[in-house]
């Protein structure tokens, strides 16, 4: 079968690909272009992907997949496999969040500004500093990267109150009244849309510090701003926002004691070769016929 690959690979990438693929035919494409090949690995167009009436198995480079939910995945009599990158990110996305809530709660963040102004403050700094040990975390999301979250977390000693699909708006509005830290890495899904918005924000602990690692649709990202500049919050982490790149007149460009991390937390530098390793394990599950890893289960959303 042949393969198109639609991710922006350097030479040397390309090389250890197509090693890796064998004897099947490979070419490199951009998203944007035609594609009649019967495996795909990268993000294409969606009309690029309904137009394609050879597809058999699409591999996304991704763990969001939105963009293809409308689409339909029958063609000639079979069935499209459409596989994620599910779990992929999960260390790097919880260190991430951890960097963050570190900072924030350690002031590395204003220590960085103060240097930048030449500025030495000293012991004021440090009655504004908080201790992430013994803190009551909150993780909503049962997922790999909040699993992974909590074990780094064990060091610190934390008390931990984690919520999967099973949660209800008044457990979940409990347990934020008394969380110190707030890790969100929930999927795009209608019940999650808009979730925190000005009201269930405004019954987050004074104090508390908001980390979302999942989709930007879950926040009323104004309200959240306004937290901070109230001070009803104590710093939030964000990764992931409504709209990316973020438009140059968003709040979050000033909203004081917020960590931008521009949708960068899953990054590392061996990701690209990470990704390319995943590919060829499930490419050699697709020809033995053996069931892929991170199938898409659209009618759940993720």
């Amino acid at each position: 079968m042949d393969i198109a690959v639609c991710i922006e690979l350097d030479r040397e990438e390309r090389q250890r690909l197509i090693r890796g693929v064998g004897d099947c035919p490979v070419t490199f494409s951009q998203a944007a272009e035609p594609c009649s090949a019967a495996i795909v690995f990268g993000n294409p167009a969606p009309d690029v992907v309904a137009a394609n009436s050879s597809l058999r198995w699409l591999q996304l480079e991704s763990v969001g997949f939105g963009e293809y939910a409308g689409l339909r995945w029958s063609r000639s009599g079979h069935s499209v496999q459409v596989t994620n990158l599910a779990g992929f990110f999960a260390d790097p996305v919880a260190e991430t969040a951890l960097a963050g809530i570190l900072s924030l709660g350690r002031g590395i963040d204003r220590l960085v500004a103060l240097r930048e102004r030449r500025d030495w403050v000293g012991d004021p700094v440090r009655g504004s500093l908080r201790l992430l040990c013994g803190s009551h975390v909150v993780l909503f999301g049962r997922g790999t990267i909040n699993s992974r979250l909590a074990e780094l977390l064990k060091p610190f000693h934390c008390r931990i109150t984690t919520f999967g699909r099973d949660w209800t708006s008044d457990a979940l509005d409990r347990a934020l009244s008394t969380a110190d830290v707030i890790v969100a890495t929930v999927p795009h899904t209608p019940e999650t849309i808009g979730l925190f918005d000005a009201d269930r924000l405004s019954r987050l602990k004074p104090g508390a510090v908001f980390c979302n690692l999942g989709r930007g649709s879950l926040v009323d990202e104004g309200a959240l701003a306004n937290a901070l500049a109230h001070e009803h919050l104590g710093g939030a982490v964000i990764d992931v926002t409504r709209d990316e790149p973020l438009p140059g007149g968003h709040v979050f460009w000033t909203a004081p004691n917020l960590i931008l991390t521009q949708h960068s937390g899953g990054g590392s530098g061996d990701e690209i070769d990470r990704k390319i390793d995943h590919f060829l394990e499930n490419l050699a599950r697709f020809r033995r016929g053996t069931p892929l890893v991170g199938l898409v289960d659209f009618r759940r959303g993720y």
